[in-house]
């Protein structure tokens, strides 16, 4: 595949991202704050919201396996998920922690099992849909191209 197509696969993409809400426009502001001299900006910011994500799903998990349940301390680590999604522009990573954080406020143990799967569902389909956007980045400069913003 040439780099003009490559380029337009990526814009394309990129496009399908915002549609089907899987990015908002927070993500397009932290691409704005990419440049020559950090080129690897948004792909360090997104990595650490990889590994914070992925620890606090482990807490989450861990949370709701226990008899009594500290719901303050799930709520605490949902409004943390919530925000770090929220910061990169994962939109429905952050809207299932919307309803995530209701349920904790009710107390409402089904309701926050079943979020718990809501949520690692939408940060799995995001994760895998940001790695492949940035492998189509990484075609784009080895065949001498420049990535299209």
């Amino acid at each position: 595949m040439d780099v003009v197509q490559l380029q337009r696969q990526l814009v394309d993409y990129r496009a399908s991202l915002y549609h089907e809400a899987f990015l908002d426009e927070q993500f397009t502001q932290l691409q704005e704050l990419q440049d020559e001299n950090n080129p690897d900006f948004v792909v360090e910011v997104v990595s650490l919201f990889f590994e914070d994500s992925e620890r606090l799903l482990n807490e989450l998990t861990k949370a709701l396996e226990q008899q009594s349940i500290d719901f303050k301390r799930l709520d605490a680590h949902v409004h943390q998920l919530k925000g770090s999604s929220s910061s990169i522009g994962a939109q429905r990573v952050q809207k299932v922690c919307i309803a995530f954080r209701n349920d904790c406020e009710e107390q409402n143990v089904e309701g926050c099992l079943k979020c718990l799967q809501q949520v690692k569902h939408e940060y799995s389909l995001v994760k895998t849909k940001l790695e492949t956007m940035f492998k189509l980045e990484q075609q784009i400069l080895a065949a001498g191209g420049s990535v299209p913003m």
